[in-house]
This record gives C-alpha cells, sequence and structure tokens, in this order.
C-alpha cells in the first residue's frame, strides 16, 4: 500500500511547485505557443503573470451518484448519468493503488502535486509536434475530473439563438468532457496550466490517500461506469476490496482511454470499429496485433510461457490486454508484484463478468408506480426550485428515497391485474389500472397497470400491449388525462344531500321523465327546455324512492332528483375540498346535469383519495408515494408535502359511508366486488355510456379504485368478452382480490354508526284506494311519495283490475314506503249479517249473497224461541269477505236442538 508521506524529494517538490513552477510553465508554454520568441523575457513574464493570475482554489464537490428508489427494503429503481458506488481508502485492494500509480504517476507520493519531469517532457513533446502527451500527475487529474463533473452536473440544453445554434443536454455533456482532454493550441495549455494551479492548492489541503481515493471514486470507467468499486463490480461482478493483480491492471489501464479499452463489447474493445486480433485457422498467432502483445512474445521467446499459453492470452480484447501487460509491466519494474505474479497475470485471459446496474422503471417490478414516483420528483419543488435542480436530484445526487409501495400488495395487484385482464384486445385501445391507498395516510400502496411500460413511443404505437401513460395518473403525474367516472361520482351529491341536512330515507320521485331543471348559483341555472332524459343503465324506468335505495342501486333519475333539491355549485365545493378536479388539472364546475353522474374525466388516484376521506372519518389527506429522502451523506432532506386537513364532519363522513355500505350488501351494485372476509366495506360502482367501467371499495384502513375501459375510443364493454369474462365485468374481480389482500394486511374496523337524524323518516298521509282502478290507485300513491307493488289477488266481488285491499292500510305511512295493492278474484262475497233472523231467512239471505253451502252449526235449545229457530250468529263472521264456496256455519237458538 502507497505510504502517506512526504519525502524530502516531496517536499521540495512542493516547494518548487508553489515557488518556482509559475517561471518554469511560464517558460515552458511560451516556447511551445511562440517558439520565435522563447528567448524574450517579456513573452516569459506575461506567461508568469497568466499563471500566477489564474484561480488556485477548488473544492471538490460531492460525487455524482446514482439516486436509488426503494420499496421497504428492495430496490425499485436507480437513475443516474454516472453510476458510481463510492469506497473508503480500505475498502480498495491495495493493488489497485500499486496498478494506478505504477502506470499513471510513479513519482506520486514524492511530488507536490505536479510531476515537473513527466510534465515538461509532455509539453516539450506535443510542442514539437510529436505524439500528443499526457504528462498529468494524479493530482491533476483529480483536478480535471472534478472540473469535468462540475461541468456536467450544471449542463443543461440551451434553446437557439440568433447567434447560437440549440443544444441538447446530452450535446453540453459531450463538450464538457471535450473541453476536459483538449491539448492543442493555447486553450490546451491553459487548461493544462490550471490543472497545475489548482492541483498544487489541492495538496496543502488533502492528504495523498485523500487524493489519489478521491480520484479513483471520481474516474471515469467507459460509458457510465465512474469510479473504481462500480467498475470492479460491472466488469467483473466483484467489489474493489477483492480485485486481483490483472483485473487491477486491467481497470488502471482502461483510465487513459476509458471507451477504447472497455470490455464490455462483445467483440472486444472499440479499435477502429474492429477487433485486434483474428487466430488463423491453423491456430497460430500470426494475425496478433504485435505491437499491442510484444510482451507476451518475450515471455514465450524466454521459455517463460507456451504458445498455446500466449494464444489463449491475447484471445480477444487484444488492446485492452496490452495495455494491461504495460501496466503489469511498470508494477514489476516498481517492485509492487514479482516476475512469477506478472507472468501469472499477463498469461491469464481477460474474462469480464460484465454485470450492468439497470436503470430506470422499465427494469422495475413496479414500472408504473415507479415512473408516477418518478414524475412527482421532475414536479415537486421540494427536489429543487428549477427542472433542472430535479433532474440533477434524480440522476446525480445520491438520494436514497423511500417510497410508500407495499409489494404484498403490488404483488396481489399486478398478479391479479395480470390473470383477470389482456394486455391487449384487437380492436380497441382496452386498459386497466388498479391502486390501492392507505386511507388515514393517503400512501399509494400499489398500482397496477395491464400495459408493459415503456418509455419509447414507437414501440407503444406499434405494440399495443406497451404504453408509456400511467392511467392511474394524471396529466402532471403520468401523462393520463383521466377517464369519465361514471356513478362514481354521485359520492359528491350524496355528500352535500347530508350537509343540506336532508335524511337518507326522504322520498323523492326517481322515475325516468324529463331531467329536472337545476340551479347553479356560481355558474348559472341549468334548464332543460328541450325535455332532454337521462337514462337508467338497463333501460331501468325508476322509482319513488330515497337516496339509500338510489345508491344502492345506483339510479341516475333519483341522483337527479336529490340535485335538483340541491345547488349544484354547492356540489362542486364538496369535489374541490374531497381534492378531485379533471385529469388535466381543471376545476369541475358541475355546470350541467350530466356532471351529477360522473361525465367528467377524473383519475384513479384522485377518486380513490375521495373515498378514502370518507372511510378515514372526513380527514382528507393528499395522495403520497414518498415516505422519506436521505442525501449521500446520510442528512434527511425535505420530502413533497402533503398534509391531512378536515374536509367532512365524522357525522358526514359516518353517514355516507353508511349508504356506500348498502352497495356492496346483498342487492347492492358492488356485491360481486365484496370479499366477504368479515372485514366492512363501502364502495360505488360506476359506468360511462358501456365504454369506462370502474369499481371503487374501501375499509377504514385501505381503498382500492379499479377502472376497465378504453383509454382512447368507445368500443362498448358490455357486448365484448376475454377468457369467457364480460369486460364490463372484470372490475369486480380485480377490485375484489386487491381489497382482500388489504384488509389481510391492513384490517379495517366497523365503520361508526350513522347520525340518527340523517336517517329520518317522513310520515305521510295514505289515501284509501281500494275500490279503485290498480292503475288508478297506483299513480294516487306514488303521486302521495309511495313505492307500489301488485300483490297476489284477494277474494272479492271485484275483479282483477279493482282494488280490493291495500296493505298497509291507516291514515298514514312511512314517506317512501311500499304499499301492496291486492287486485279482486270476482270469486269472493261479504257474509251479510244474518243475526236475529229465522234459520229461512238467513239461509236465504246467504243464499242471494252467493254462498250455497249453509248448515246449522250450533245450536241451544230456548222454550221461547220460533219453531224454526233463529240465527245468533255466523262463521265466518258477518261482513267478513271470502270466498263464495266457504261453508258458513249457523248457530241458532230453538225450541227443540
Amino acid at each position: 500500500m502507497p505510504e502517506n508521506k512526504r519525502t524530502a524529494s516531496g517536499a521540495l517538490g512542493g516547494i518548487v511547485g508553489l515557488v518556482g513552477l509559475s517561471a518554469v510553465a511560464g517558460l515552458l508554454v511560451t516556447a511551445a505557443v511562440t517558439p520565435a520568441i522563447a528567448v524574450s523575457g517579456a513573452a516569459a513574464s506575461s506567461a508568469i503573470t497568466v499563471f500566477d493570475n489564474m484561480p488556485s482554489y477548488l473544492k471538490p464537490d460531492e460525487l455524482m451518484q446514482p439516486t436509488t428508489l426503494m420499496a421497504g427494503d428492495r430496490v425499485l429503481a436507480k437513475f443516474y448519468d454516472q453510476n458510481r458506488s463510492p469506497v473508503t481508502f480500505d475498502q480498495v485492494n491495495p493493488v489497485m493503488y500499486d496498478a494506478i500509480l505504477s502506470s499513471e504517476d510513479p513519482r506520486y507520493y514524492q511530488h507536490g502535486g505536479v510531476d515537473l519531469i513527466g510534465t515538461t517532457r509532455a509539453l516539450l513533446s506535443n510542442a514539437s509536434g510529436g505524439e500528443t502527451q499526457g504528462g498529468s500527475s494524479i493530482s491533476q487529474q483529480y483536478v480535471k475530473n472534478v472540473l469535468v463533473q462540475r461541468c456536467e452536473r450544471d449542463a443543461k440544453a440551451v434553446e437557439a439563438t440568433d447567434t447560437t445554434p440549440a443544444m441538447t443536454r446530452d450535446e453540453a455533456l459531450q463538450k464538457c468532457a471535450l473541453e476536459a482532454v483538449q491539448s492543442d493550441g493555447a486553450a490546451g495549455y491553459q487548461r493544462k496550466l490550471q490543472e497545475m494551479r489548482y492541483a498544487i492548492q489541492l495538496e496543502k489541503e488533502y492528504t495523498k490517500d485523500q487524493i489519489l481515493l478521491g480520484y479513483l471514486n471520481i474516474a471515469n470507467f467507459g460509458g457510465t461506469t465512474y469510479g473504481i468499486d462500480a467498475a470492479a463490480r460491472y466488469y467483473f461482478n466483484t467489489p474493489a476490496a477483492n480485485l486481483s493483480i490483472g483485473q487491477a491492471a486491467v481497470l488502471a489501464g482502461m483510465v487513459q482511454n476509458p471507451n477504447r479499452f472497455r470490455i464490455d463489447r462483445p467483440d472486444g474493445s472499440i479499435s477502429d470499429g474492429e477487433t485486434a486480433y483474428n487466430k488463423a485457422p491453423d491456430g497460430s498467432i500470426d494475425d496478433v496485433d504485435q505491437s499491442t502483445i510484444q510482451a507476451l512474445y518475450t515471455l514465450r521467446d524466454n521459455g517463460e510461457i507456451t504458445q498455446e499459453q500466449l494464444v489463449n492470452a491475447a484471445d480477444g480484447y487484444s488492446e485492452t490486454k496490452g495495455r494491461q501487460l504495460y501496466v503489469l509491466s511498470r508494477m514489476e519494474v516498481d517492485g509492487k508484484i514479482t516476475h512469477e505474479q506478472y507472468v501469472a497475470a499477463a498469461i491469464e485471459p481477460i474474462s469480464p463478468q460484465i454485470t450492468p446496474t439497470d436503470q430506470g422503471c422499465s427494469s422495475s417490478a413496479a414500472p408504473y408506480f415507479c415512473q408516477y414516483v418518478v414524475s412527482t420528483i421532475l414536479n415537486d419543488p421540494a427536489f429543487g426550485a428549477e427542472t433542472d435542480d430535479r433532474v440533477r436530484a434524480l440522476r446525480q445526487d445520491g438520494l436514497t428515497i423511500q417510497t410508500t409501495l407495499d409489494w404484498r400488495m403490488q404483488d396481489a395487484a399486478q398478479n391479479s391485474m395480470n390473470e383477470r385482464t389482456p394486455q391487449s384486445l384487437d380492436g380497441m385501445k382496452f386498459g386497466s389500472t388498479a391502486v390501492s391507498l392507505e386511507a388515514k395516510t393517503g400512501r399509494l400502496l400499489a398500482m397496477a397497470q395491464n400495459t408493459k411500460f415503456t418509455q419509447d413511443p414507437g414501440l407503444a404505437e406499434s405494440d399495443p400491449s406497451y404504453n408509456s401513460v400511467i392511467f392511474a395518473g394524471d396529466s402532471t403525474n403520468g401523462g393520463s388525462i383521466g377517464f369519465p367516472v361514471g356513478s362514481t361520482f354521485k359520492l359528491f351529491t350524496l355528500v352535500d344531500w347530508l350537509e343540506k341536512g336532508h335524511s337518507l330515507n326522504e322520498t323523492l320521485n326517481g322515475r325516468l321523465q324529463p331531467v329536472p331543471n337545476m340551479t347553479n348559483s356560481c355558474q348559472g341555472n341549468w334548464v332543460n327546455p328541450g325535455g332532454v332524459r337521462i337514462n337508467n343503465f338497463a333501460n331501468n324506468q325508476g322509482y319513488v324512492g330515497t337516496p339509500m335505495m338510489f345508491t344502492r342501486d345506483s339510479l341516475n333519475t333519483g341522483y337527479l332528483a336529490m340535485a335538483a333539491e340541491l345547488d349544484l355549485c354547492d356540489i362542486a365545493k364538496v369535489v374541490k375540498k374531497l381534492g378531485v378536479q379533471t385529469g388535466d388539472g381543471k376545476e369541475i364546475l358541475m355546470a350541467n346535469a350530466n356532471e351529477v353522474i360522473g361525465s367528467d374525466n377524473v383519475s384513479p388516484i384522485a377518486m380513490a383519495g375521495a373515498f378514502a376521506t370518507v372511510a378515514n372519518g372526513g380527514s382528507q389527506c393528499q395522495p403520497k408515494v414518498i415516505d422519506k429522502v436521505t442525501a449521500a451523506n446520510g442528512e434527511e432532506r425535505p420530502i413533497p408535502e402533503r398534509t391531512c386537513t378536515t374536509a367532512l364532519t365524522p357525522e358526514i363522513a359516518a353517514t355516507t359511508a353508511y349508504a356506500l355500505q348498502g352497495v356492496m350488501a346483498s342487492g347492492g351494485t358492488g356485491r360481486a366486488a365484496n370479499p366477504v372476509d368479515g372485514t366492512p366495506v363501502m364502495g360505488k360502482t360506476g359506468t360511462h355510456e358501456g365504454f369506462q367501467t370502474w369499481m371503487i371499495e374501501s375499509s377504514t384502513n385501505a381503498t382500492t379504485a379499479v377502472w376497465v375501459g378504453n383509454w382512447d375510443g368507445d368500443q362498448d364493454l358490455f357486448k365484448r368478452s376475454w377468457k369467457g369474462t364480460q369486460l364490463s365485468e372484470m372490475r369486480y374481480g380485480l377490485a375484489r382480490d386487491i381489497q382482500s389482500a388489504a384488509n389481510e394486511f391492513y384490517g379495517g374496523d366497523r365503520f361508526p354508526d350513522p347520525v340518527s337524524n340523517l336517517l329520518r323518516t317522513q310520515q305521510r298521509d295514505l289515501p284509501n284506494v281500494v275500490g279503485k282502478s290498480i292503475s288508478d290507485a297506483t299513480s294516487t300513491l306514488q303521486g302521495a311519495g309511495f313505492r307500489v307493488t301488485v300483490g297476489d289477488p284477494v277474494d272479492s266481488p271485484s275483479g282483477p283490475d279493482t282494488v280490493a285491499a291495500q296493505n298497509p292500510g291507516g291514515a298514514t305511512a312511512p314517506a317512501g314506503s311500499q304499499i301492496t295493492l291486492s287486485p279482486g278474484n270476482g270469486q269472493g262475497a261479504t257474509v251479510p249479517n244474518v243475526g236475529g233472523q229465522t234459520v229461512p231467512a238467513a239461509q236465504a239471505a246467504l243464499n242471494a249473497a252467493g254462498f250455497t253451502n249453509v248448515s246449522i252449526g250450533a245450536c241451544q235449545a230456548d222454550g221461547n224461541a220460533p219453531n224454526e229457530g233463529r240465527v245468533t250468529a255466523t262463521n265466518p263472521a258477518a261482513d267478513t269477505a271470502t270466498n263464495k264456496s266457504t261453508a258458513i256455519a249457523l248457530s241458532i237458538v230453538a225450541k227443540k236442538c
């Protein structure tokens, strides 16, 4: 390992560097740039002045590092401009230090930041037109890399002006790299002198070991691989601490020209587009580029290796092999390795084990969630005031970002999505997504989508199974404008209904009829002069009922009747306070009746958040995807601000949840999505024009929103199937699977009881419609606010078109309650009152009423009774309506029984 101390010659070098280097460098540069006046003291003096006036202090910036998105203890994705994993001094095998110093700066621990011998030789060679040489010390190379990184960190796209052409960010990065290695002309010499100036001062501020480690951590090793540890892991699948002599020599040789000597190309290193070696058919090595591997020939000629070993060692990556042999030879000369170690490393073929570090969301196990997080980072000021700042945070700052994703929920959601939905369907742009939120915090737990993620628009255009749009998101985060939400939007009318003090059990006319006029005190009233009708699902004609029933059955006409008694502007205010806007970021104004039943485009995440507010007792938590951000140095950084505010009172939330539980119960439109696992759930279905379907459900702890439909176009989901399941039905199975997992992992409590005042039942006068025709009776009762059903016929003289009985009877009944009408069957009659009549007279009266089966029942002897007997009672009793065939028994008194 290199010793961290300054020798006498090193101290002298430092003094020379600080005191006399400017003069030497000035003379050298003057001679190189203007040889004709090299002897001029004025020229030398000018160059010295230029050098002395150069900036001398350079503080190395934080290293660019990958930003890592985490989900629990698993990596979700990495992003970087430079893939780097910085290490400490002791985390690098000492042989790596030996390799880099022997090949790049053998006098490193003896000079004061600038190797005068090497620099002079390089400058004179370059000035005389010879082969361009570097001559830079490790300290100077470190300075160069620091400056390049600083330039790259600040690189940005530039728009074209009248005087300058446009420049992309990639072009700006390339410009930084080119300027860093510029060695021609005055600019090249000025760059070299500035490196010297900085290097001299750098060695006053930092130890030799710190500078050496800094260089190995910052240096490029080809492509986007930076730093010795990332290079060791990428090229050889080993940490820097475990590098072998041969591997260290390859990497040390690579820094001179990383992209020329890199070994991650199938055909070897870059050499004018071709490999430098091709084995002859007979196995000879005649075609080997002998200039690059002459050392192997020397070993063979000396009898130290065989011809076969030579061929094997040279086979592939021959330019890199030649460079490695140079490094090994310098290590042997410096006494860092023995001759035996040199030979062993020399004959060992270069055998890379390329182990890429994938970056980006395309390689993530949850790509759409990942991309949603990326979009959040790039749009949120918590990561920087400007777009470029946020890009740097994502790709350069080395942040560790802990996301909210729960792999248990994600796996359950994506597995269900994969099983229940196709990635694409011929003839339509089919899509589906599911999201789950933690209701009490707004944390996004899972996001599944039916398509495969890509950021290649061409691939998405040619293959409909790929998509770059996040269906669950909006135009800001995800590139989607949302989808028409259908009846899930009725939530907001329901909340406003309750907030205005209306009861779930009030009675409204929800029958199919022209849409009633509506009030909007903010936008202007909505009127329906043309008598437009909005239909119910499946051509349901509607009924007179209550909001509780309308919610359970998702009755459009019922909700339109509710909205007609409210102010649409107030409903819009409910939408806003529950965190919902259109998918393209506009406020929902409720300017027409269609909006009551969900004609606006809204993102699934926003709708999930609104339902989570109800489940959470009225506390509205903005959806969040980031729990914690940690900088590369371990310090916590601010996360995107997400708040929880009180949007609804607990009483309104509890009563709303009570109505929504009816949707998930037997008879409700969402019953097929209920896991029925013991955890109470509420929910709401939604359908828009047959080409968008929704299912949103929630326990008190977790909310799931599912959308299945056309992400573009209007194909009817009720007319197509996949694997035996109608497309419109897929939402139920998806929501059930995912909510079942949520119930398992997050549980859920019993929803709070609704407020009794919001369940009150109105009593209304009940008309007596017995004797009316069925149609007239029905109209009379519905007009009075009751629901009507026709029951079985009862015994009555009246026929089947006439009401013979109604149930309940009485003067009043609960508003909206069901009244059963019973028509007559024409076979009934009323038992006449024949009490006190003689038996013959009573029999005649009963026969006349239609009763032909008359007999004597009980008889009591009474000497005062008439001879023919007198009737005291009948069975059935007088005035009883019964069938004419019924046996009538007479109770009588007679002189003799």
